[in-house]
């Protein structure tokens, strides 16, 4: 059973009772805070479809990385305290508005409220969008219950993993976490162009960093059936957080650099999948969050 108390909801294994307001790795207590509810447009256009994904912003983060787009919200603890039947409230209504599905966007630290959210089940698929820091033994408990996984898979460095996001292990665990993900929901599946069942792995392109780029494509290619696990390789890092002006982190990835990921990603045959363009860089790509229930 999920619980808040001795809170090892994630590989971090804090140990701390949240029920009692003491606050996790991820910065939170028990009461589940949300930053944006929304029809959101800018996910891949499996996600997002025509009438875009029903996305939900949990606040807090089990990773808390230094380049964080969303540092509001997963460093500060931005939201508005919300409960299981507020959530499943706001759900409905997003269904109600068009939304091809329920994204809900590092939900981790919030599972015990957010599950109960999800009872009855949805007339949209679920789709769990995560930092791929998450306990396997926890991911079991949700089987059934999710349609589709996005998760990062940041890191195959784990001395940058260990640098830039406190978790030396990160590559090891993402991709037991992967794996584990895939048994569960298997190969892609769509209904209208929509994304169903499947597993799409996010790859952001850090500045100065392609080798740690290389070793996830690697991984991601050797493991798994051509098309059976879809990739989405990113180049939207924007220098922002406590990285921002330390170097190479205070610069957007160079044209050469995502290029030579994208070609490594052609080699190894990965090619179901998604690319971004320049324009994503910038901005664009940081939504607005809120304190306020109403704004929600």
């Amino acid at each position: 059973m999920l619980s808040y108390e001795h809170c090892r909801l994630c590989p971090r294994a804090c140990g701390v009772d949240r029920r009692k307001g003491q606050i996790g790795f991820c910065g939170m207590t028990d009461t589940l805070k949300v930053a944006r509810a929304s029809l959101h447009f800018g996910e891949e256009p499996v996600i997002s479809g025509h009438f875009g994904a029903g996305t939900v912003f949990f606040s807090g983060c089990n990773l808390r990385c230094g380049y964080c787009q969303n540092w509001r919200l997963s460093h500060e603890g931005l939201g508005a305290e919300v409960t299981s039947g507020q959530l499943r409230t706001l759900f409905l209504r997003l269904i109600d508005e068009g939304a091809e599905n329920i994204e809900l966007v590092t939900p981790t630290q919030f599972l015990p409220t957010i599950l109960p959210a999800l009872q009855p089940k949805l007339p949209v698929p679920v789709v769990y969008n995560c930092g791929g820091y998450e306990s396997v033994e926890v991911l079991r408990q949700l089987e059934g219950m999710i349609d589709v996984y996005l998760p990062d898979l940041k890191y195959s460095d784990k001395a940058l993993a260990r640098a830039l996001s406190q978790a030396e292990d990160y590559p090891e665990v993402a991709q037991n976490v992967i794996l584990e993900m895939y048994r569960q929901v298997g190969k892609p599946q769509y209904r209208d162009g929509i994304l169903t069942k499947g597993v799409l792995v996010r790859h952001l392109v850090l500045p100065g960093n392609v080798g740690n780029s290389l070793g996830v494509l690697d991984w991601l290619s050797e493991r798994f059936p051509k098309g059976e696990v879809l990739l989405s390789l990113m180049r939207q890092y924007t220098p922002m957080g406590r990285l921002k002006d330390v170097p190479p982190y205070d610069r957007a990835v160079t044209e050469e650099e995502y290029a030579a990921v994208r070609s490594w990603a052609e080699l190894c045959g990965i090619k179901e999948g998604f690319f971004q363009e320049e324009a994503a860089v910038g901005q664009a790509y940081v939504p607005e969050f809120t304190e306020n229930f109403a704004e929600l």
